[in-house]
This record gives structure tokens, C-alpha cells and sequence, in this order.
């Protein structure tokens, strides 16, 4: 191991107690996106005592960027934190570890930023779930000029991270004339427009492309059965491998709507009803630097890129305005499913604090080779520039 790589893990290991008391303090107080004040707090003020400078609510209030910069010049590399928690399950998405993850990559780098040149920014990005805390910061300008972002998310497996579907999420609203049950013919129904728009974007799924989804529930659908509804709405997510073709799905929904409006004398309007997250793109050249880091730590059995989106991410925002990685750690085993108390319950135990120390080191290890290897950083930015034409 070089000596570079040593100062980071010793830096690392000597504050391991602190970054796992930050995680287990998230645990005990888990926020949810966008009001994770406590968790923002206690971040800052950890960064601001490490030597920091921390600005917060530069796109969302509960958002936070601290920067060290050296005197030597040299890129800038962005260690991601998430921090927001689920409804009734906690961190069952393991966003305190990963907030723990940057924070001790971000300090192991700054031992040696002095010398080695560069600037660091540990980057805060509230409200990954659902609320696109990331998306709104690119949107700020917030990764502009940060030249490679790199984060570990943890789960079952270890891996190089991967592709994540695209998604747009689509209300539709349906509107109709209240009569009495009894005198239909005096009304029009909006259910029956929700319904049959519910049945015709169903059977779209047999003809839409490999990895593509809809998921779609009915939020309201009237309040009394003896009154014909005038109103009742559907919420959709529309997922892709690309944006481009979920809103070629979710066109092909919306001539849906416009049919069944038409069969029940109703009316119809869309709209976007929580944050839209772009495709996550693949950095080929960060994937090999991270497994080569892997298993210089000992770590075992990493899963290779996953070229098969399912999920979606706000990272993917993130991956279009500069190379970026969300590297997967094991926490737990397979039986245990994500969003869930158990995994939660792993973020806090000893295979949590196992992948805090080796993610972070990877990582750190990462931007070290970066800031030293001026040619190993052309490579990765001309795999992005080639990428995002």
C-alpha cells in the first residue's frame, strides 16, 4: 500500500467511533426528506470541526456543501452523503451509513490534499426518496464544477454500482358532474374515466420495451356510493431506461386518458407530482478504479456493473454533468430486503461499521488516484465527454 493510501486509512480508522456515532444517532432519529434538520445539523458541525467551510441551503433548506481546498492546485472531487430516512421503517435505506461513508472519505482525503493538491467537497444531498434533493442541486449549479462525484450505497452485495431506470411520475386528474345514483344519466363519471384509463395503461405494459415499468394506484375515486363521482385521480411512476422513451410511454398513457374522456363525457389533466430522475449513466473507467480498491481492502465477491436498470435514483442527475459512481457495500445478507427495519438495523451493527471503513477507503483511494494521476482523470472525464454527447 502506497503511503498516500496509508495516512487515509489511519485517519479513517482513528475516527471510526465518531462516524459510527453520527450513523447511530440518524438511526435514533430518523428524518424524512426535506426536514432531515437534525441530521443536517449534526453533519455540519462535524465538517465545520474537521476544517471545513460549510454552506447550507444553497438548492434546498436542508442541503450542504463543506469545502477544503488546498493550496495546491488540482481537482475537485465531491464525496456524496444522503441522510433521509423512509416512513415507518427508519433508515431502511441505509442513507445515515452512506452520510457516514462521505464524511470519513472526504476527512481521509483531506489529510492528504496538502501535498497532494486538489480541493474536496462533501456534498449533502437531502431527499433522495422521491424528492430529488440531488436533482434540485444540479438544477443550483452545485456539481458544476466539481470534476468527479463519487458515494457507496449499502445492501446485500458488494458491486461497481450500475444503470438505474429513469422515471416520471404522472398524476391524472378526471373530472366529471355529481348526480344522483339513482339518475346516472343526469351525471358523468369521473371514476369510470379513471378506471377505464386505469385498464387501458394496463394493458399497455405487454407492448412496451425490456426494463420498462408502470406502476400506477387510484388516490381518489369519489366519496359516497349513491353519488356518481366529479371527480377522481390516478398517480403513476413511468420508468425507462431512458427519459426519453418514459415520456414515449407515458404519452402513449396519456392518449389513454383522452380515450376514456371521450367514452364518458368527462374531462382530464396531467401533472408531474414529485421530482423526475433522469437515467444514471455508467462510468466504466470509476467502476475498475473502485473494484481494483475493493479488493486491494479485501473485500470479496464484487458484483460487476449492472447493466439492467431497475430502480431510480436522483444520482443519475447527478452522472450527467460529471462522472460519477454509486458503488454498492454489503451490510446484510440477501434474506434481507431493502427498505426495511433490518436493513436499518444493519447500518448500526458490526457489518455496518466493516463497510463504513472499507467504502470510504475505496473511495478516498479513488480520489487520490485522480488528484495524482492526471492521465487516469483524462480517461474518465473523455469516457463522460463521450458519453453525454
Amino acid at each position: 500500500m502506497n503511503a498516500n493510501y496509508e495516512v487515509i486509512s489511519n485517519t479513517i480508522d482513528t475516527h471510526v467511533d465518531d462516524y459510527m456515532g453520527m450513523v447511530k444517532a440518524m438511526y435514533d432519529h430518523p428524518e424524512l426528506g426535506f426536514v432531515e434538520y437534525e441530521s443536517q445539523k449534526l453533519l455540519v458541525e462535524y465538517l465545520k470541526n474537521a476544517g471545513f467551510e460549510v454552506e447550507t441551503g444553497l438548492a434546498v433548506e436542508t442541503d450542504f456543501v463543506a469545502t477544503y481546498k488546498s493550496a495546491k492546485e488540482g481537482p475537485t472531487i465531491g464525496f456524496m452523503c444522503e441522510y433521509d430516512a423512509l416512513p415507518e421503517v427508519g433508515h431502511g435505506c441505509g442513507h445515515n451509513l452512506i452520510a457516514g461513508i462521505g464524511i470519513a472519505a472526504g476527512e481521509g482525503l483531506k489529510a492528504i490534499i496538502d501535498e497532494i493538491g486538489g480541493t474536496i467537497k462533501v456534498v449533502g444531498t437531502p431527499g433522495e426518496e422521491n424528492f430529488g434533493g440531488k436533482v434540485e442541486m444540479v438544477k443550483a449549479g452545485v456539481f458544476k464544477d466539481i470534476d468527479v462525484a463519487l458515494m457507496v450505497h449499502p445492501g446485500t452485495k458488494n458491486g461497481l454500482g450500475g444503470k438505474s431506470n429513469a422515471l416520471n411520475p404522472v398524476k391524472f386528474e378526471f373530472f366529471g358532474k355529481n348526480a344522483h345514483a339513482c339518475h346516472p344519466q343526469d351525471g358523468a363519471s369521473a371514476l369510470d374515466a379513471a378506471v377505464m384509463t386505469y385498464v387501458q395503461i394496463n394493458l399497455l405494459r405487454q407492448f412496451v420495451e425490456p426494463q420498462t415499468f408502470i406502476h400506477g394506484v387510484l388516490k381518489d375515486g369519489g366519496k359516497a356510493a349513491n353519488v356518481i363521482p366529479a371527480y377522481a385521480s390516478l398517480e403513476y411512476y413511468f420508468r425507462a431506461p431512458t427519459m426519453k422513451y418514459a415520456l414515449e410511454v407515458t404519452e402513449k398513457a396519456i392518449n389513454c386518458a383522452k380515450g376514456a374522456c371521450e367514452a364518458t363525457g368527462t374531462t382530464f389533466k396531467t401533472s408531474i407530482y414529485e421530482c423526475p430522475y433522469e437515467d444514471t449513466l455508467v462510468n466504466y473507467g470509476l467502476a475498475d478504479m473502485l473494484k481494483e480498491k475493493y479488493e486491494l481492502l479485501g473485500v470479496e465477491n464484487i458484483e460487476p456493473v449492472n447493466e439492467v436498470g431497475g430502480g431510480s435514483t436522483d444520482v443519475g442527475s447527478v452522472s450527467y454533468v460529471c462522472p460519477t459512481i454509486q458503488g454498492g457495500i454489503k451490510i446484510a445478507d440477501s434474506c434481507v430486503t431493502g427498505h426495511s427495519k433490518e436493513l436499518a438495523a444493519a447500518t448500526i451493527s458490526e457489518e455496518g461499521k466493516k463497510a463504513l471503513l472499507n467504502a470510504s477507503k475505496a473511495i478516498a483511494y479513488v480520489a487520490c488516484d485522480l488528484i495524482c494521476d492526471p492521465a487516469q482523470m483524462a480517461k474518465i472525464k473523455a469516457e463522460f465527454d463521450e458519453a453525454t454527447k
